[in-house]
């Protein structure tokens, strides 16, 4: 217990860990119950992930008029967005304009990383403890932490050495960095790679981009939001957004009811194109069975490597930039402007490390098997432990003061992907089991954190003290998860849905794959029967 012993606790009724748009919604909700609750958050202020992914090109996938809260329709209507896809500075200004407005900063201790939580059978509380040697004990911990927001740290030969200055996209700094006349090394192509590639570009003497693995993308053609489409949105708010819960993934795309081989291959590659000019992820439900049908997926793909073909000039280049090795999709489908045309430009390189893999940093720059190159700065676009990481650098004990790092070792075992057996009242946001990073994850949240939020109020009105996921039930859902995974076609890539970016995780599908629509379904259904699959607890004295 040492990680508790410096300072007496403090008592609250829940403690939120997380600052992002599931902690701020969380404190909205708790507070609305007359609940005492803090809030532990590691950056100086609130943001959570578009806190720290200050990096150039950081923008969001979802459009900007959905990818924000629906709860208080007085927000919705005064908040008034620039562009199609959110840059992470309006996205930034946003969840500020949200915490001062509902007056939640107050509650959230800033700089602050929480290091351990425990379960106190006998007291019934959670014991909390932080890096700054304050410890909190509260009946109800909420874990805000994050699908992506544990960073992937470089671990490369030679780091130290090197001469300039290396930075990673997930750990951005605050003041601006001017990459003008320099020599740039970008390493990683994933969404961050993608977006940060572009920008780097226009300012760098050479950029060099080391690819292990291409992906694909489609263009977002971000433009400016006109006042009057917004007042339009804004006026069927409550119907759009209704509509959204009611989808697969959340978001308002046009999902085809059709297949892809259910139209003549003409009308296929008409619908094909009709989707890549209106741009964003929107391109993948073109038909309804590209997730599901590997000849179907392929026509899809085949489609997008016909444009990377016809945008970059270099037939080499081209080749090694088209993405063969996993279905279209079943790795997070990134959104860009301008990915591919980038390297057209006569000071960009692509560095397929695949081919050459890349053998040390060295002071002046890196090394691969086959060459060295001189670089002033190193990228490293390297993504995230994504789903499961920022739990896992808390020390988290249940009962008997059992780890959850050693109950997930062989894989993440949630309850609806919202609570753990062993583990009486923790909740988490968008854990794994549950659709998160499969969606317009404020929705996910805002469901979420609902959710948790009516199930307090539930346990508040009938004095019950403990509730706790059954086994059972949790194994059942574990089982249910693989299952509707394995219909489709995601277990076939090698992603970091699947855990394959961190070495020594182990390989299983993190999200549920079900859809938002199904999922929700499932958990007001275990709502309305009592909470079926939970064990609950009332306190002595309403006993």
């Amino acid at each position: 217990m040492g990680a508790f012993s410096s300072r007496s606790d403090r008592q609250v009724d829940a403690v939120v860990i997380g600052a992002g748009f599931a902690g701020l919604y969380s404190l909205y909700r708790l507070r609305a119950l007359g609940l005492s609750v803090c809030c532990y958050e590691g950056g100086s202020s609130v943001g959570g992930t578009w806190y720290w992914n200050r990096y150039p090109g950081a923008r969001c996938d979802v459009e900007s008029m959905q990818y924000s809260f629906s709860f208080s329709e007085e927000l919705q209507q005064e908040w008034h967005w620039t562009e199609r896809y959110a840059s992470q500075p309006e996205i930034l200004r946003y969840l500020d304009h949200v915490a001062d407005r509902f007056d939640l900063r107050r509650l959230i201790t800033f700089g602050t990383h929480v290091t351990a939580a425990a379960y106190d059978e006998a007291a019934e509380r959670w014991r909390v403890a932080t890096d700054a040697g304050e410890s909190v004990s509260a009946r109800f911990c909420i874990m805000a932490t994050g699908a992506l927001s544990a960073a992937r740290k470089p671990d490369m030969a030679g780091l130290d050495s090197f001469k300039g200055r290396w930075f990673h996209t997930g750990r951005w700094p605050k003041e601006e960095v001017d990459f003008t006349g320099q020599r740039v090394a970008v390493i990683g192509t994933g969404s961050s790679g993608i977006q940060t590639v572009p920008v780097v570009a226009r300012q760098a003497a050479h950029l060099y981009v080391f690819q292990r693995t291409p992906n694909f993308s489609i263009p977002a053609w971000n433009e400016p939001l006109p006042p009057e489409r917004q007042a339009a949105f804004k006026a069927e708010y409550a119907a759009h957004r209704a509509r959204a819960r009611d989808t697969r993934s959340g978001i308002l795309y046009e999902y085809s009811q059709r297949g892809a081989f259910d139209v003549p291959h003409e009308e296929r590659q008409a619908e094909f194109e009709r989707r890549w000019a209106r741009g964003g992820a929107n391109f993948t439900h073109a038909f309804n069975d590209i997730f599901t049908s590997a000849e179907s997926n392929h026509e899809a793909a085949e489609y997008v490597r016909s444009r990377i073909r016809s945008i970059v000039r270099d037939p080499a280049t081209a080749a090694a930039l088209m993405p063969t090795d996993h279905p279209i999709g079943t790795k997070r489908i990134c959104v860009d402007t301008d990915y591919f045309e980038t390297f057209n430009r006569d000071n960009v390189s692509l560095v397929d490390v695949r081919r050459t893999p890349i053998e040390t940093v060295t002071p002046d720059g890196l090394r691969t098997t086959e060459a060295e190159f001189a670089l002033d700065s190193i990228i490293f676009a390297t993504g995230y432990d994504a789903v499961t990481g920022a739990l896992a650098r808390i020390d988290i004990r249940g009962r008997g003061g059992d780890a959850l790092k050693e109950k997930w070792e062989a894989g993440p075992r949630t309850y609806l992907g919202l609570a753990v057996a062993g583990f009486p009242n923790l909740f988490i946001v968008t854990g794994p089991g549950s659709p998160s990073v499969l969606t317009n994850v404020v929705v996910a949240i805002e469901q979420h954190v609902g959710w948790v939020a009516d199930c307090i109020g539930f346990m508040e009105k009938r004095g019950i003290a403990v509730i706790e996921a059954d086994e059972d039930a949790e194994n059942d859902w574990v089982a249910e998860v693989n299952t509707v995974a394995d219909r489709t076609l995601f277990p076939r890539a090698a992603s970091w849905y699947m855990g394959a970016n961190i070495p020594g995780k182990p390989r299983v599908f993190l999200p549920y794959v079900g859809g938002l629509h199904n999922y929700v379904r499932i958990c007001d259904e275990v709502a309305a029967e009592g909470y079926r699959g939970f064990r609950l607890r009332q306190r002595a004295h309403a006993a």
